[in-house]
């Protein structure tokens, strides 16, 4: 294509790229859409001008309607050249029509399904809609759908909150008010909806029990643990995975919830999941997961039992990360020190955790891993020490 020289006027200042919806910012400074509103909603540099670096009064963006007619009319002048034409801008929508929307849907319920779809073709149009979305009370409304006894409603519902991705004080009210429904209508839809719905679900979920009380991290029912650990056995991405183990982390942090986690299978399926596991963080959370079900004697009975518990974990030592090495010397540790029958003493010799635990010991780095290898190996040297197991240039530094 020939070569031309696009006129300043239609570069947007912050990327240089050519506009295709101009708005004006109260400074006075017109930009493309797309790029502002990344700079003041997605980069959270909110409240000042890119160019002047002035403060903004507010964030309100009117769109420049003569400077658009000339940039179409410049491309269609140029099509000759190639250069492509395109549509006119999105157009924005204001908070009364939001309100008017939604009071229309709570009025006449059998408009709701496809008020959902209508809130969430806006949420998708711009940043700015989401924000216009959130003040109009869109999150209340969404949260009420979802306690609607259908599944169609409530992931619909979910889907449009996960999108406008409510802030933490919006979910605390959530969890303050309807919290123990709210709760209940994610998990209708951890059980039934379909692998994208799910998804998004514990993705909510994670975000709703990161800001809930001590009293309800306390009180979780195991229904949410079988939810949980079917999201992990199901493997529906890797974020939706990794959100499942952070959440695992989280609850079992707080009263009987590993017990929980235990009986509704979560040894095995973390166990099941570290044979196969290759991504670094994924397999450092797994062992953070499991660590934490060790923390209780029915955890640990878990992995003894399992055929390849205490194999896969000694495996991991000094094969994935720093991280995954101290976890996973923690877990022998603690079965060391609590469920050291004679049967799971000969089991870490011949399964290769012993000699494991003695490699811990001549490596660099790992401070805390060395110390817990050398405790443990102490504790049972007489069990330990002269065993065959053990590779010679290992046993030698057995302490």
């Amino acid at each position: 294509m020939e070569e031309m020289e696009v006129p300043a006027l239609f570069l947007c200042p912050v990327s240089l790229q050519l506009m295709r919806d101009p708005v004006t910012v109260c400074t006075g400074i017109t930009y493309d859409r797309e790029n502002i509103e990344r700079w003041l909603f997605s980069c959270k540099n909110n409240k000042t001008c890119p160019v002047t670096r002035q403060s903004l009064s507010h964030t309100d963006l009117t769109p420049n309607h003569t400077l658009q007619r000339l940039i179409q009319a410049w491309c269609i002048h140029n099509a000759w050249l190639g250069l492509e034409t395109f549509s006119s801008p999105k157009t924005t929508i204001d908070q009364t029509q939001i309100v008017k929307l939604l009071l229309e849907a709570k009025k006449f319920p059998e408009k709701q399904l496809n008020c959902l779809s209508r809130l969430q073709y806006i949420a998708f149009e711009s940043e700015s809609n989401k924000i216009c979305l959130e003040s109009a009370g869109a999150i209340d409304f969404l949260a009420s759908t979802m306690m609607i006894n259908s599944t169609v409603m409530s992931e619909a519902a979910i889907e449009v909150m996960f999108h406008l991705n409510p802030s933490e004080s919006q979910l605390k009210n959530l969890m303050n008010n309807e919290g123990t429904q709210f709760v209940v209508s994610l998990l209708h839809v951890l059980k039934l909806g379909n692998c994208q719905s799910r998804g998004y679900t514990t993705l909510l979920l994670k975000s709703a029990f990161k800001v809930a009380s001590p009293t309800q991290l306390n009180n979780v029912t195991a229904e949410v643990f079988v939810e949980i650990i079917r999201v992990l056995r199901d493997q529906i991405s890797v974020e939706v995975s990794k959100a499942a183990l952070k959440l695992l982390v989280e609850l079992c942090s707080w009263g009987r919830n590993k017990i929980k986690a235990v009986e509704c299978g979560g040894v095995i399926v973390l166990v099941e999941l570290l044979l196969d596991v290759s991504e670094r963080r994924a397999c450092e959370l797994m062992l953070i997961a499991l660590e934490k079900l060790c923390g209780c004697a029915e955890g640990r009975a878990e992995l003894v039992n399992h055929g390849a518990g205490v194999a896969v974990v000694a495996k991991k030592i000094l094969r994935v990360s720093p991280v995954a090495s101290d976890r996973g010397v923690k877990i022998l540790t603690s079965i060391c020190r609590h469920s050291a029958t004679p049967r799971v003493l000969h089991e870490m010799l011949l399964l290769g955790a012993v000699s494991k635990l003695c490699l811990v010991l001549q490596v660099e780095g790992c401070f805390k891993a060395k110390e817990r290898a050398r405790e443990t190996l102490k504790l049972h040297s007489l069990v330990w020490r002269n065993s065959t197991c053990i590779p010679a240039p290992l046993l030698a530094s057995y302490p």
